[in-house]
């Protein structure tokens, strides 16, 4: 009989646990493991109006200008709270502007084996194939840099959460927001005058649900049974950072719009062109 009894006990929280623990309400698009990762960000960015002529653009570098690192409980971690890699997201989120048509990026970041891997190919192309030898084409060069940073993460701006009991059974669920915030602008190479300036933020959510059960047994003598169980879901700080990213890409694009610095080809014209 206390075999029988503990084994209910365990398949009824078992059965508690089985429902999806990730999704929280209002917060399901960020907690549904299920679901594929969308960026809003990234669907408006791609679906902006076709321009009439291509920006060319140079980032030499998006650095992590917070000097945070990654917090955890009882240990130290040397690692940083954000990426260090986010010039690459910059220039995969130029390059997805009105599905490619928008900017055209200069390789700045690696210029140092650019330079010399084409000055190996003057060289090898002098010495076998003397003075007819075929010329490099000369090097894109821009008229905007985008430069920028990462320039703020602050942590637990929102925290909380909701629990009940009833008859030794409760469940709670925890939550919290952080939020990631970039700096991005616009600088004409000609003068040096920054032309656009943006500064955009993401918030980070973070949920945990959990369940327990403390129940007192007598079958042959006084019994205690306690079960508990939980989880947990964290948006990654990469995500909001390249969502962040991307969404200063979209608003400097709609600043440059507004000022007359670009012009794009309205959609209906797009679509005579079509027919």
């Amino acid at each position: 009989m206390r075999a029988l009894a503990l084994c209910a006990l365990v398949l009824t929280v078992s059965g508690c646990v089985s429902v999806d623990p990730y999704r929280c309400g209002t917060l399901s698009n960020y907690c549904s493991p299920e679901a594929r990762i969308e960026r809003p960000t990234l669907t408006d960015l791609v679906n902006l109006p076709t321009p009439r002529q291509k920006a060319v653009v140079s980032v030499y570098s998006f650095s992590d200008q917070t000097g945070q690192r990654a917090t955890a409980d009882n240990m130290a971690l040397f690692s940083t709270a954000v990426t260090q890699g986010a010039d690459s997201f910059l220039i995969d989120a130029l390059m997805s502007a009105g599905n490619g048509t928008w900017f055209l990026v200069a390789e700045r970041a690696n210029l140092e084996y650019l330079t010399r891997e084409r000055q190996l190919i003057i060289s090898t192309r002098n010495n076998y194939d003397g003075e007819g030898a075929n010329q490099l084409e000369p090097l894109l060069f821009s008229g905007l840099i985008l430069s920028g940073g990462i320039i703020g993460y602050d942590t637990n701006l929102l925290s909380g959460g909701a629990g009940a009991r009833y008859l030794g059974i409760g469940a709670s669920a925890q939550y919290r927001v952080d939020e990631v915030t970039v700096a991005l602008r616009a600088v004409l190479v000609q003068t040096g005058q920054v032309l656009l300036n943006v500064i955009t933020s993401k918030q980070i959510y973070s949920t945990a649900t959990n369940f327990d059960t403390f129940i007192f047994t007598e079958t042959g003598g006084t019994e205690l049974v306690e079960i508990e169980a939980g989880a947990a879901r964290n948006e990654t700080a990469t995500y909001a950072v390249r969502s962040a990213i991307e969404a200063a890409v979209l608003e400097l694009v709609h600043q440059g719009i507004e000022q007359d610095m670009w012009d794009y080809i309205p959609q209906e014209v797009q679509n005579e062109n079509l027919d």
